[in-house]
């Protein structure tokens, strides 16, 4: 029997030819990652097998995102024990406020992920370089402190379940909307344990930023992993991003999925997710009228350059409404510093809304956009859990750029139709 994408990676990786679904495997790994959160925990776990420094300098990433830069003391603190870590063991991808950026648009932008490689980050949006044809997976800050100075993991190989994307997107339906429609119809433990490769003619049709934001999301299906194919617009990516070489991998014609999931792209409509799961998904012409307190527009899903330039687009001589709080924020300084150039920062401005350095703050409920009980967010971001940007009683609704830069026109879920788009 045949072996999907991520099974080939894998086993490449192992050193053998072959593995199936539920086989334990050791493999090698290209990239290892932490954040302010996780790093520290790690930095902890490793010092504690007496091994003083990484596998290879080179192949580690230590990025200070969630609460930097430092919200109080003790944000502080934790940055302080990777930036001390990363010094003493001469770590060439640690990134200090200035350089950095929010992790998953950070490392791709820098080149540091490949198609066919292998990479652990200890935090679970990791799957989102699966959008190169890597596999990438979150891991728990213990199983990152040993890949850190051990260069291998563990793991069960998955099993998988066949995406086939037919057709191309409507204009103002997104990458975000593909996989929301996804996670509904699934459901978020839906594709627990195991792979969810993307396939079919609609690829083709999916920028790049597209494919990032899906395979960021993967995890909220409960996957090990998002992956893709690696087509032209891949390539010129990563050629704009490195020079270095990488294998590229193709699913064996024999390859077995557990099950197969057609979307008609051509057929999706704006979409959003209402509390408290992203599975809990309805068309923006179906939500009803939904009032809301605040907009946020960034995270590792959808803070791209392609996100910035629709919010912009909707934004454009048009004004948050009266009471409403919109706060945008660019994943990376390469991005924010696009922005500014290309003149989207003053419109921002202009619109009302705020525009912060990259940091994942609100996302998870961290700073730069707190929720007080009975608010209501509409926000970008991957997770709506209960509690997720604040207090127990607020709610958060995701969505793409578009309906989210539509809502703080309106003050409720929209979409850009709603607004004379």
């Amino acid at each position: 029997m045949g072996m999907t994408m991520t099974q080939k990676i894998l086993a490449a990786h192992a050193g053998v030819d072959h593995v199936e679904a539920g086989q334990l495997i050791m493999a090698d790994l290209d990239l290892v990652l932490a954040n302010d959160i996780t790093g520290p925990v790690a930095i902890r776990e490793a010092a504690k097998l007496g091994k003083k420094t990484v596998f290879d300098k080179d192949k580690v990433a230590l990025v200070p995102d969630h609460f930097a830069p430092n919200k109080d003391i003790k944000s502080a603190e934790h940055c302080k024990i990777m930036r001390e870590y990363a010094l003493s063991n001469d770590i060439t991808n640690y990134f200090e406020v200035g350089e950095m950026g929010i992790e998953h648009a950070l490392l791709p932008e820098k080149g540091l992920i490949l198609p066919g490689q292998t990479c652990i980050g200890a935090d679970s949006h990791t799957c989102t370089y699966g959008a190169l044809g890597a596999f990438s997976t979150g891991v728990g800050s213990t199983d990152m402190g040993c890949g850190m100075i051990t260069g291998k993991a563990w793991f069960k190989v998955p099993s998988a379940i066949k995406v086939e994307l037919k057709g191309s997107l409507k204009p103002w339906v997104s990458g975000k909307d593909v996989i929301l429609h996804l996670i509904g119809t699934i459901g978020v433990d839906g594709a627990l344990y195991r792979s969810l490769e993307f396939c079919g003619d609609g690829v083709a049709a999916l920028s790049m930023d597209d494919r990032f934001t899906i395979a960021n999301m993967a995890i909220e299906a409960g996957a090990k992993n998002g992956i893709f194919p690696v087509d032209e617009k891949t390539v010129e990516y990563v050629k704009e991003h490195s020079d270095r070489e990488f294998t590229r991998y193709e699913a064996d014609p024999d390859a077995h999925y557990d099950e197969v999931v057609t979307i008609d792209l051509s057929e999706l409509e704006p979409t959003v997710a209402f509390p408290h799961l992203p599975e809990n998904t309805k068309t923006v012409s179906e939500a009803g009228e939904v009032k809301i307190d605040q907009v946020v527009i960034g995270s590792c899903t959808n803070g791209r350059m392609d996100d910035m330039r629709v919010a912009a687009k909707i934004l454009k001589d048009r004004h948050v409404k009266k009471g409403i709080r919109c706060i945008v924020i660019p994943a990376t300084q390469d991005i924010s510093l696009k922005c500014i150039e290309e003149g989207l920062t003053e419109i921002f401005i202009k619109a009302g809304a705020i525009v912060s350095t990259p940091t994942c703050g609100p996302c998870l409920g961290g700073y730069m956009g707190i929720l007080a009980a009975g608010e209501r967010a509409v926000s970008t971001t991957n997770r709506n859990f209960v509690g997720r940007m604040g207090h127990v009683d607020s709610e958060v609704y995701l969505a793409s750029p578009a309906v989210a830069a539509a809502s703080a026109v309106t003050g409720c879920i929209s979409q850009p139709s709603d607004i004379g788009m």
